[in-house]
Order: structure tokens, then sequence, then C-alpha cells
């Protein structure tokens, strides 16, 4: 069985190998420059971990799981453009680099060169990975819309707000196990087992990234911190600093999110303090607790010998200790 880290070695090296033969390479260039940044490769390893449960051989998958992760860039390269982000991985992003009209095109293509390389798993399972991989992209898509309704909106709830963190992050992660169940034969309640792990995972997650966009140092992150509060992302902190706040700090809050014209270093630094006054942090680290907390018990009923599951946990808890 692969360990997460042998597994990562061989994700890079299979991602760098692939040819791009098609031209015009103006075209296909963008795709390579944002897969060679880098990255976790989070979802392309739970994938091989969820099919290393059953199997020895997650080799086999790569193709898969490279796919995921092809897709999973895509949205990145979409989300940085409609976001207006400089920066992703420590590296400028696609419109940045090039322009807006390149990244929509080339994203468009990244898309469809995602599903052609995860139309090239077992026939046998084609219909059933192909299904799962299209209706979490449809929820992906949906997620990102609710997402940019939300900033135009005062009132949105915690439970809103869980639900779009749900489908526009934690999906893909319960996309990617699920996947490598299937192309493992693993029974169906199993897959469906590590589905769920993986939503409760996506949103302890996507918890920790709201925290870090906060509290993150930039240079470990990989991007400029900040850029929720600037863009008034409705964040569980953000909403929660809002309920919780009294009448002075919802006043200023209030203020910072009305502003059309404000210096970023300013915002960031006037709302981060009111969370500090509030004690937001931590009860957003409470909630990422909660959910590991959950996903913990779904991986427990997975029917495989606890020695199978040790690095997928091992796995799991390094993610909720990262930095970045």
């Amino acid at each position: 069985m692969l360990t997460s880290n042998e597994i990562l070695d061989r994700v890079n090296g299979f991602i760098a190998s692939l040819p791009y033969d098609r031209q015009p390479s103006s075209l296909y260039d963008p795709i390579r420059y944002v897969l060679s940044l880098g990255g976790k490769r989070i979802r392309p390893v739970l994938m091989m971990l969820s099919y290393g449960l059953w199997r020895d051989d997650a080799e086999r998958i790569l193709m898969p799981a490279c796919a995921i992760e092809t897709y999973h860039n895509y949205t990145l390269l979409h989300d940085d453009l409609m976001d207006n982000a400089d920066v992703r991985r420590g590296q400028p992003t696609v419109h940045r680099r090039w322009d807006a009209n390149t990244a929509i095109l080339s994203g468009d293509s990244m898309l469809v060169v995602a599903y052609q390389r995860m139309a090239q798993c077992d026939a046998g399972k084609l219909s059933e990975v192909l299904n799962l991989f299209t209706e979490t992209a449809l929820e992906i898509g949906e997620g990102q819309q609710y997402d940019m309704d939300f900033e135009h909106r005062n009132d949105v709830t915690e439970a809103e707000y869980i639900e779009m963190i749900r489908l526009k992050t934690s999906v893909l992660l319960a996309c990617a196990m699920k996947i490598g169940a299937i192309l493992a034969d693993a029974p169906a309640r199993d897959a469906d087992l590590l589905y769920r792990f993986g939503e409760q995972m996506g949103l302890a997650f996507q918890l920790q990234d709201d925290l870090l966009d906060v509290y993150g140092d930039p240079a470990v992150f990989g991007k400029a911190i900040g850029g929720d509060i600037t863009s008034n992302k409705k964040t569980y902190m953000l909403i929660n600093a809002m309920l919780r706040a009294d009448d002075r700090q919802r006043a200023e809050l209030s203020r910072w999110i009305a502003a059309t014209d404000f210096d970023r270093a300013e915002k960031i630094a006037a709302v981060t303090a009111i969370y500090d006054e509030i004690g937001i942090r931590g009860l957003c680290e409470e909630l990422i607790e909660k959910y590991f907390a959950e996903s913990e018990k779904l991986l427990a009923q997975v029917a495989v010998p606890e020695e199978r599951k040790t690095e997928l946990r091992r796995y799991a808890a390094a993610m909720m200790k990262r930095e970045r």
C-alpha cells in the first residue's frame, strides 16, 4: 500500500509527464502552467488512498486521479479571474500572466481535458464514475453561484453558508474518495460512507481555509490574506461576527461592508480586530473540530481492516494541521 507521500510523488510525476500535443500551444500552455504550480494534490491523494483501502495497485488509477486534479485546478483558474486575484501558490494567476480572455478559454478547455482524462478509467466503471463526476461538477457550479449571490446579501445565515461550502468544496473531496472506492470494487455502502467522510472533511477543510485567509501567514499560505474580508465574502466568520457583535461593532462592520473606496490593509486590520474582540477564531476552530470528529466516525464504519485505514487517518489528521 502506498503512503500519501509516495502517492504525491507519483501524481506530480504523472502530471508532469502528460503530453499536450494539440495546437495552438497558446491555448494549452496556461493549462500546463496551472498544473505545474504544484499544490497539495489533496483530491488525487484522497482518491488513491481510498482505492488503497481495498487494493494495492493504486498506480492503476493515476489518470482518473489526475483528472480530478485537472478539474480542481480549472475551478481555481476561473475563481481567480472572478475574484480578480493576483497570486495563486505564490505565482501570478493566469489572467495576470496572460489576460482575462486567455483565462476564460484555457479554463473552458481545461474542463474538457479533465473529462477526457476521467474517461480513461476502467471501462466497466465509466458510466458510474462519469455520472458522479458530472453531478459533482454541477453542484460545484451551484456552490460558486451561491457564493457570488451572497456577496450582495447581508442576511446570509450560517446554514446557508455551510450548504454553500458543501457544494463548492466538500463534494469534490467526497467525489474523489467515492470514485476511488468505485474503481476498487468496494461495496456500495462503504463507497457511500467514504463519500460522507469526504463531505465532513471538506467542511472542516473549507472552514480552515476561511480561517487561514484571515489569520494565515501569506508567505506560507501562498496568497495574500484578507481577500475574503476585502470582497465581503459571507464566511462563517463574518456571519457570526454580525450575529454576536454589539451595536458599535456591528455598525463598524456594516460601514466596512458598504465601503466602496477603502484602503485594503486598513479594512483587513479593522475587521480582524473586531473578530478578535468577539472571539470568532475560537468559534471557527470549534466547528472545524466538530466536522473532523464526524468524519472520523464515518471512517470507523468502513468495513476494511483497521490497519488499512492507518494512512488515510494520518493524512486526514495532517490536513487539519495545515498552515496553507
